[in-house]
């Protein structure tokens, strides 16, 4: 039975994806009798965290019930008060969690409270699978550094377009939707200047539009050669356009985009390029937790240089180009020795009608 209301926990806490950014995606079961009589999930960041939200629904005395929550509930006080004290105060006699909270404010902390208070507490329930749903928190609350999805989509025959650099469109609808979901969960979207200057992107949000939120926009320009007509820069949205550039950038081209409302982040210069690194770190400094680059061949092969990369999607449409000039996902120098390449783990493959997606992880060498 703990499997049971854990994995519903689970689907709960699923409905907060792109809402609670840098918070954890939380959501909370309450049963009694066998019966669930409460539950909850973490809706917004700085609303009522699951457990409170959990308690507010129940339909019944809480006193000798069991709550399911996949992750530790808090001890301190932050945007709301610790969930530990609510717990204790309506006294539920038994809490099932899926992990502990890798922050290091908790920790173990409220379980200890918990416990202190006659509270019967089973831990790794569904563990593995809580740890997935929440990769993103448990990576940048430890680290303070966003986590990165590179995202491709290529023919079967490893291209990113066509010798003329067609690439509308590589994969089908569907592929395409689930990419627009990936945009909402995420809280940046990251492209080289290359992709502004060859596609004219909006990099918005444009699926399930009720619901759905924009990310901020993250142009990596290290001259300041986006044109002041490109459509991130005129677009109606809930998110801004940064432009992370050098010192090298023209300063009237600079005050020209402060006037179109862009945000401008001065970046090192690293090999004559904006340094990727040291960006990542800057946006992981303005609470940005989470990264989708969207960019081309150029900016995939920075990024995996810099090491910055934690996550890769590689859609894989049923066609074929060919061409030798035609762009592979990934360009540079490349990697001299097969022994050498970058090992990808924990591979797991979806399908979007005929188009197959693959999810898989950098395994560090180091």
């Amino acid at each position: 039975m703990d499997i049971k209301y854990m994995n519903r926990a689970i689907e709960l806490a699923k409905l907060g994806a792109g809402y609670t950014n840098p918070n954890p995606l939380v959501g909370a079961v309450i049963v009694k009798n066998n019966k669930i009589i409460g539950e909850g999930y973490h809706k917004i960041y700085g609303g009522p965290h699951a457990e409170v939200e959990a308690i507010r629904n129940s339909t019944e005395d809480l006193i000798g019930s069991t709550m399911y929550v996949t992750l530790e509930p808090c001890s301190h006080y932050g945007k709301t008060p610790p969930c530990v004290n609510a717990i204790v105060e309506k006294g539920i006699s038994k809490v099932v969690i899926g992990m502990k909270d890798p922050n290091p404010l908790v920790a173990g902390k409220g379980i200890e409270i918990l416990e202190a208070n006659g509270i019967e507490v089973i831990t790794g329930v569904l563990e593995e699978e809580v740890k997935k749903l929440n990769e993103i928190f448990i990576k940048y609350i430890t680290t303070k550094e966003p986590f990165c999805i590179m995202k491709t989509a290529m023919t079967i025959d490893g291209k990113i377009a066509t010798k003329n650099g067609d690439s509308k469109w590589i994969t089908n609808e569907k592929s395409r939707e689930y990419v627009h979901e990936l945009r909402h969960r995420v809280s940046a979207i990251m492209v080289g200047i290359g992709t502004v200057l060859k596609d004219n992107p909006l990099l918005t949000t444009r699926t399930n539009e009720e619901k759905g939120k924009d990310a901020l926009r993250v142009i990596v320009d290290t001259s300041c050669r986006i044109p002041l007509d490109a459509r991130v820069l005129n677009l109606k949205s809930n998110a801004k356009t940064l432009i992370a550039t050098t010192e090298k950038a023209d300063k009237e081209k600079i005050k020209a985009l402060k006037d179109k409302g862009a945000e401008i982040l001065f970046i090192p210069v690293k090999k004559g390029k904006v340094d990727l690194k040291y960006l990542v770190s800057k946006l992981g400094e303005m609470s940005i937790d989470s990264i989708l680059l969207e960019g081309g061949s150029t900016l995939n092969s920075s990024a995996l240089n810099e090491k910055i990369v934690d996550k890769v999607i590689t859609f894989i449409a049923p066609k074929i180009v060919g061409g030798k000039e035609a762009k592979t996902p990934v360009d540079g120098e490349g990697i001299g020795f097969v022994k050498d390449a970058i090992i990808l783990k924990h591979i797991e493959v979806s399908k979007f009608d005929e188009d197959v997606m693959i999810e898989s992880y950098i395994r560090r060498r180091d």
